[in-house]
């Protein structure tokens, strides 16, 4: 009987897998599954975990955004409220501050008024002592004696 190359092979092929058998290569190739399937399970287990933990941040962070974003709105709010006040304080004391001006330039234009009655009235009154005066020294000059003899008659009259 003839055997062709394929029943030696057979052959060999069978006698392969009863030493690998024999000497236990299948369980040493199951472990080796074993341990590749538990790494990919604890790699499986451990993205899981840090994917909770991601949600988690981003959860947290989202909180903080929200809480920023709640406390800007605050504090525009504010600053929008402060500056509607100092706008209202100077505006105030703006109208203040012109009460005051108005107040003084015609209290100086009161007194410079004042000041030119008076001064008018000052000159109008040496206008008129000098008027006298003239009016006076030219009566003086036509009736001099006349004057002059009737004020000593009238102070002797008085004396007696």
């Amino acid at each position: 009987m003839e055997f062709d190359n394929s029943f030696y092979a057979l052959v060999a092929l069978i006698i392969f897998l009863g030493l690998a058998l024999y000497f236990g290569i299948h369980t040493i190739i199951a472990k080796m599954l074993d341990a590749q399937i538990k790494k990919i399970a604890d790699d499986l287990a451990e993205a899981k975990k840090l994917r909770e933990e991601a949600a988690a941040l981003l959860v947290e962070y989202e909180q903080k955004r929200v809480a920023a974003e709640s406390e800007a709105a605050g504090i525009i709010t504010a600053a929008k409220e402060e500056a509607t006040r100092l706008t209202a304080e100077a505006q105030t004391a703006l109208a203040d501050l012109i009460t005051r001006r108005t107040k003084s330039v015609e209290d100086k234009i009161a007194q410079a008024e004042a000041h030119a009655v008076a001064e008018v009235r000052a000159r109008s009154a040496d206008v008129a002592i000098e008027a006298a005066r003239l009016v006076l020294t030219d009566e003086m000059n036509r009736k001099g004696g006349q004057v002059v003899d009737k004020a000593i008659a009238d102070v002797g009259n008085r004396l007696n």
